[in-house]
């Protein structure tokens, strides 16, 4: 086949109504629905579902048995027209799972740009996944819980509704996370899980300066490592560090906070 073909198998059951654009590829086995819309390039595997109103962009690789646009798992839900909406070039390996979204949720489901997804992990209804995140094996987010870009979810993880990670956060293996995960930070465990300061490795890897690492450590020191609490350490640091982007990042993060950060330290 060419760049311009779409490649169905013989096997494969693709709705005459579903939407595939050019170079598409739908292996053995899988099943596209109705108002499924699939983006060029992009590629599904073997035992492959997509079903609902699910948009899909270019470039995507879904490996077998990954389930993407089902009903939500809420036992609110009676079968409202809610959406899925996956950017480019994203990667879902064998068993993923992504819900649709909820009328009272938003109704919407959105994953970004460039996101790995491991084995076994899930997306449940109303989640918004930035860019660049990875999510490891058997990796798990409740509904409505916000991930930002470049952030990791580490393998057999969860995360309760209505929780944020942050930019750059890591939380590691088996962790149980009730509270929101401060930008750059990393966070591991469960009952309670821990912060264990900051990401330093990943962010060196993503190409932060030394200088920016080290205002990262010290602002970490004033809000997790004083005796002051919430509201003097944010005051603390706009008076040691000058208006910018990582400063601002936090700050603007902890004042949004609906369900408080993750503040113990192990």
């Amino acid at each position: 086949m060419n760049e311009e073909e779409i490649f169905i198998h013989s096997t494969a059951i693709v709705h005459p109504k579903a939407q595939l654009d050019k170079g598409v590829i739908v292996g053995p086995f899988s099943c596209v629905g109705e108002k499924v819309k699939i983006g060029k390039n992009t590629r599904l595997e073997a035992h492959v579902f997509i079903s609902g109103l699910t948009e899909i962009g270019q470039d995507c690789s879904f490996f077998p048995f990954s389930s993407i646009g089902t009903e939500p798992q809420d036992v609110t839900y009676k079968g409202e027209e809610t959406i899925v909406k996956i950017g480019d070039r994203n990667v879902f390996r064998e068993f993923v799972t992504i819900n649709r979204g909820t009328i009272k949720g938003g109704g919407q489901t959105i994953i970004g740009n460039d996101n790995y997804f491991m084995a076994y992990s899930h997306i449940a209804h109303d989640c918004k996944v930035g860019n660049q995140t990875i999510f490891l094996h058997g990796a798990t987010l409740g509904g409505h819980v916000l991930v930002d870009d470049l952030a990791t979810v580490g393998a057999l993880s969860g995360v309760h509704q209505f929780c944020r990670i942050g930019k750059y956060a890591y939380i590691g293996g088996s962790s149980v996370i009730t509270q929101d995960v401060l930008p750059f930070s990393r966070v591991a465990g469960a009952r309670p899980p821990f912060v264990l300061g900051l990401n330093a490795v990943g962010l060196r890897r993503q190409g932060f300066s030394r200088e920016r690492i080290k205002n990262l450590k010290e602002m970490f020191k004033i809000i997790f490592y004083s005796e002051l609490n919430t509201s003097q350490a944010l005051e603390k640091m706009k008076e040691n560090f000058k208006p910018g982007e990582d400063r601002d990042e936090i700050i603007n993060f902890i004042n949004s906070s609906k369900r408080g950060i993750i503040k113990k330290t192990g």
